[in-house]
């Protein structure tokens, strides 16, 4: 029988990596936890026992008290059987519980290692130091659950759509022509939306503005949409969706998807939505894993910089929040909007670790999806 002792931190991928590595699989985890992460630690064990792993969590009264720690993980040498294989995984925890542990398992024999999640290895401490590589390849679902969110009830992909590569091509080239235009196509596909229809009477001179004229007809020749007198006619609901937004989805999904391998993107998925323990859901745009860390997209087609009534400060800090809360402290997040942002979201942004594309960065999308998730390049 063999016995994996985990220090729990925020950091759930380092637990659930070489538990789950068939060839460094447990018989039984042990999860020392301190009072802040028992959540953490509760949501382990769920998927521990999905998995068919045993586990149990020891508590830890104090992380901040070195000769409590001590004291504690001392006492946990008493319920373990000697004959026992004993690995302690190092990676997780306060540094004054890694030190109290450490000094411990030295001093027990056990074999000591650290993950190192952007590497995909395991480094063991103990003689002969050496590196393992992890053969397990966490999926969103099993990621999710380490931070105590499950999958809606949402499809986690976007609808199956005609092509509509050239219409997503043409409104990217044609950034700045066609930004207005967007944006009133926007407001009549919100009101549509907002009525339950398919359909919305333009109002104005709308159809007398070339700009505007010629995005109407772009979604029409890809087949979403058609004018009728002064009524713009949807094709159904799921095109109203698209022609109000859905479509940079579409754009930054598929530019995911083309850098899969490249990136090395294990899961992903689009539309997500993700529900924690109390039943409150949040919706992911775009979700990804790649170097066992969550990325997250948000899309936005929508004015955000009105000065007071700006909404891109909401949307920043709902993005940084999300991400930290599903994801961790390690998870990255990105705003991907079709319009400029003002000097202070960008401020913000940074402020937040926030990555942002915008206006005419989107053009750029590839390049730029490469630098986050391989900042060292």
């Amino acid at each position: 029988m063999s016995i994996q002792i985990c220090l729990v931190s925020d950091q759930a991928a380092a637990n659930l990596l070489p538990a789950l590595d068939p060839d460094l699989r447990p018989a039984e985890v042990v999860l020392l936890v301190t009072g802040k992460m028992l959540d953490r630690g509760t949501a382990l064990q769920k998927v521990l026992q999905e998995a068919g792993v045993s586990s149990r969590a020891v508590p830890l009264s104090d992380e901040h008290d070195f000769e409590r720690l001590k004291n504690e993980i001392l006492s946990l040498i008493d319920q373990l059987d000697e004959s026992e294989e004993i690995s302690l995984n190092l990676t997780g925890g306060t540094k004054l519980m890694a030190l109290a542990a450490q000094g411990i398992g030295e001093q027990a024999g056990w074999g000591m290692f650290y993950v190192d999640a952007d590497t995909d290895e395991l480094v063991w401490l103990s003689e002969p130091a050496r590196r393992q590589p992890l053969k397990q390849q966490l999926r969103l679902r099993h990621y999710l659950a380490g931070y105590g969110f499950t999958s809606g009830s949402k499809a986690a992909s976007l609808p199956v759509m005609d092509d509509v590569q050239p219409l997503l091509m043409t409104l990217v080239r044609q950034l700045g022509s066609m930004t207005k235009p967007i944006g009133q196509l926007n407001w009549l596909a919100q009101q549509a939306e907002d009525k339950r229809r398919t359909q919305i009477q333009m109002i104005g001179g709308q159809l007398d503005d070339p700009a505007f004229e010629a995005l109407l007809r772009n979604f029409d020749e890809a087949g979403l949409l058609r004018v009728e007198n002064n009524t713009l006619i949807f094709k159904d609901d799921r095109a109203r969706d698209f022609v109000k937004g859905g479509w940079l989805e579409h754009h930054v999904f598929r530019t995911v998807a083309s850098l899969a391998d490249e990136l090395a993107i294990r899961d992903k998925a689009a539309n997500l939505e993700v529900v924690d323990d109390r039943g409150v859901k949040n919706e992911l745009d775009i979700a990804f894993l790649a170097g066992n860390r969550l990325h997250v997209i948000e899309c936005k087609t929508a004015r955000m910089d009105r000065g007071r009534d700006s909404k891109a400060n909401d949307t920043l800090f709902k993005l940084s929040e999300i991400g930290r809360r599903v994801g961790g402290s390690a998870s990255r997040a990105m705003l991907v909007s079709y319009r400029p942002l003002g000097k202070s979201e960008l401020q913000l942004a940074r402020a937040l670790r926030v990555e942002t594309v915008s206006a005419a960065g989107v053009i750029e999308l590839s390049s730029r999806i490469r630098s986050w998730v391989l900042p060292e390049r």
